[in-house]
């Protein structure tokens, strides 16, 4: 891991006037940009060739006489052959002259090896480059071991396939599709035999994936992606902040769930089992009787944050959770950093993140406003990495 010390030395030779914050052009990187525009700073978005028209060209700045954003929020584009190529050498280097500070996403995460990130990328990182490694599920120390330290409730894991006694979900990767899902559900081992075998079959997932699967009971609820923010900063007031709450739009899950029942029987098998991919997210609020129980959720994780991540998360974090028929949440997932369904309050802000500060507040505004008030009270390094 990088030293904090070859941080701050970075950071010093930074002028702090002049910082920009750069991401992955990718995953939640529009929340990010706008966020910074509101705020004032400069936007950098490091491109992949073939996917950088959005950023290059349709969410583009443009600036009047005086230097005000009248359009857009991405400054400059800068189109790599790989998103990888963020970690090369000379590219780092060229971030540090224009004072970037890196905003991680999931994206930034999937495409660059973890292990690069923590001990290579020698760029100041605005959250906690330590924690991003827990969302690897092969790792030992994943997020279920931080939840499970921080007594937090998650759905209960079924170590053998044979004792599956109602319905479960078994997560593991896409064969084809790396970096998406290939969960299936099922509610006996005779169903997760057939279901598995016709995966395989199809070649959506492959049998190294499924013999390192998870199975969780699966809880039958509503999902709510909690976004959280927790300021190290904050003298005023509480330091957790619930911004907002975000849902998923999965493909083709949601289309068979519009179909009839009699519909989806008649299906050919290879059309009978649903896909998981993330296609896009829509705002959520949660019942003002629940709202106390999900913050009590982001207190108990920072608190465990702490303890075993020194120093423990720093700014925006989700709990994916959802929630039973006797209003009990069970987390199961959680991404240290910024989560994935923020753009829908790109703008417009998060309900509750506008309530508490009486402006619209997204998340990538909220990062943008912490990083702005660290700069004005000499206090970078309690929210930079």
């Amino acid at each position: 891991m990088i030293d904090q010390s070859d941080i701050a030395s970075i950071v010093e030779e930074y002028d702090r006037l002049k910082l920009r914050i750069g991401m992955t052009a990718s995953h939640s990187a529009l929340d990010i940009c706008d966020g910074a525009i509101e705020e004032g700073f400069p936007t950098v978005a490091y491109c992949k060739e073939g996917r950088h028209k959005t950023y290059a060209n349709y969410f583009k700045t443009q600036r009047s006489a005086s230097g005000r954003v009248v359009r857009g929020m991405v400054d400059k584009a800068i189109v790599l052959n790989d998103f990888n190529d963020v970690l090369a050498p000379d590219m780092q280097e060229e971030m540090r002259k224009r004072n970037v500070i890196y905003i991680p996403n999931r994206s930034f995460t999937s495409y660059s090896a973890i292990g690069d990130i923590e001990n290579s990328f020698r760029v100041p990182m605005f959250g906690s480059r330590n924690m991003l490694r827990m969302e690897e599920r092969t790792e030992d120390q994943d997020y279920y071991w931080i939840l499970e330290k921080a007594g937090l409730p998650y759905p209960e894991k079924i170590d053998n396939p044979e004792d599956i006694d109602c319905l479960v979900i078994v997560k593991l990767h896409h064969a084809q599709k790396k970096l998406e899902r290939g969960f299936f559900t099922c509610a006996s081992f005779k169903e997760y035999q057939e279901k598995s075998a016709a995966l395989l079959a199809e070649g959506v997932i492959d049998q190294a994936s499924l013999d390192g699967a998870r199975i969780e009971r699966y809880v039958i609820g509503p999902v709510f992606n909690l976004n959280f923010f927790y300021s190290p900063l904050a003298e005023e007031g509480e330091r957790l902040e619930l911004l907002g709450v975000d849902w998923r739009f999965e493909s083709s899950l949601d289309g068979h769930v519009r179909l009839p029942a009699p519909q989806q029987m008649t299906m050919p098998i290879h059309q009978q089992i649903p896909e998981m991919t993330v296609v896009g997210h829509n705002t959520a609020t949660i019942r003002e009787s629940l709202l106390e129980k999900a913050f009590e959720l982001g207190e108990k994780f920072i608190k465990a944050s702490k303890e075993h991540y020194d120093p423990g998360i720093i700014g925006p974090f989700c709990l994916q959770t959802c929630i039973d028929k006797d209003m009990n949440y069970y987390i199961y997932d959680v991404a240290p950093r910024l989560g994935g369904g923020t753009n829908v309050h790109v703008s417009v802000g998060h309900p509750y993140g506008n309530a508490t500060w009486r402006k619209p507040m997204s998340s990538g505004r909220r990062i943008a406003m912490e990083l702005r008030m660290a700069v004005e009270q000499d206090r970078l390094l309690e929210v930079l990495t």
